[in-house]
């Protein structure tokens, strides 16, 4: 078999940052609350005129620079992503223009927050049929574009940001690489965590404006519960796949959606607090960028070695989950 490798890391974070304490002015919260609940206690915004295929481009820059690769050496772009520029064409052709990644074929993926570990997913599919060898796999969002600033049941929760990973083919025999991956979906949950506009079904128009449909809508303590046993369920399941326990786990890299999904995930998964990897409290919940991103600082700040185990587990609207096993190759 000859596995997907990941052989470099990037990820592009706005400068604006967005605290609490900016929030409290903006609705009725308090920083107190949102922390206690949450975890996160501020979140980057994207500038005016900074779109998501700007992230997406800044941080692919730094993943092909990692990794040594040309952008005209990449076979396949996958950018995870529920906040394109446009409906469409895909975001993903945008940033292979922007890095002049002609020799590519380019395309979306819309699973919400698990958007990256599907792309990961089909990017190491990709590979390991052999019909490629180089891919960027991306996850990039300015969810502050459709959030309901009036909301302070979600507009506390979100913000903006982007992470790219390269994957090579390795060679026949390599332990590295990614060693599984595992995605599920349910719809009969959509009305949990959903963006209702603008697309067919709701148009725009004076009526779908004023009840604010273009914006994201959740209920949730009910997403809390389901992606708790979701993330657990799909985690234990890539440990079950590889003969692996949770001490075999050197890194634990979850979704980052709030902090006590998190800490519940863990206590489940049986994992001690320094085999997962937290930075919500930094960016909040920037939907398919988080894992990038949290892959990036991981091993830019010295904690992924070569061998390493690392455990990726994501949950988002569709409902969408999924979760990958990878042996670190750098």
């Amino acid at each position: 078999m000859i596995r997907a490798r990941i052989t470099g890391t990037g990820s592009y974070m706005p400068e604006k940052i967005l605290t609490n304490f900016d929030i409290e002015k903006m609705v009725d919260t308090s920083n107190d609350w949102i922390v206690a609940r949450t975890g996160i206690e501020e979140r980057r915004i994207a500038a005016e005129g900074e779109y998501t295929s700007d992230l997406a481009t800044r941080a692919a820059e730094r993943a092909l620079e990692m990794a040594g690769v040309a952008a005209s050496e990449i076979d396949l772009i996958v950018l995870g992503t529920i906040t394109g520029d446009y409906p469409w064409p895909a975001t993903a052709c945008i940033v292979q223009k922007n890095l002049g990644a002609d020799n590519a074929y380019a395309y979306d993926l819309s699973a919400a927050c698990s958007g990256f570990v599907y792309a990961l997913s089909c990017a190491s599919d990709f590979i390991q049929s052999g019909r490629g060898k180089k891919a960027l796999v991306l996850g990039a969002e300015t969810l502050s574009r459709i959030i309901d600033w009036q909301d302070r049941n979600t507009c506390v929760l979100f913000g903006d940001g982007a992470g790219a990973v390269i994957l090579e083919a390795g060679e026949e025999g390599d332990e590295d690489g990614i060693l599984s991956s595992h995605m599920h979906s349910d719809g009969s949950y959509l009305d949990l965590l959903y963006q209702p506009g603008f697309g067919t079904r709701h148009m725009p128009n004076a009526e779908t404006l004023e009840d604010r449909l273009p914006y994201l809508k959740m209920e949730g303590n009910e997403v809390f519960k389901v992606a708790v046993r979701s993330l657990t369920s799909v985690s234990l399941e890539a440990l079950q796949a590889n003969n692996l326990n949770a001490d075999d786990v050197s890194l634990f890299i979850p979704h980052q959606a709030n902090k006590r999904i998190l800490e519940a995930t863990a206590k489940r998964v049986k994992l001690k607090d320094e085999q997962v990897y937290i930075n919500v409290h930094k960016y909040g919940n920037t939907s398919g960028a988080t894992i990038p991103v949290a892959m990036d600082e991981a091993y830019r700040g010295g904690l992924l070695k070569k061998g390493d185990l690392v455990l990726l587990s994501a949950f988002g609207g569709g409902f969408t989950w999924g979760s990958t096993m990878i042996r670190w190759s750098m």
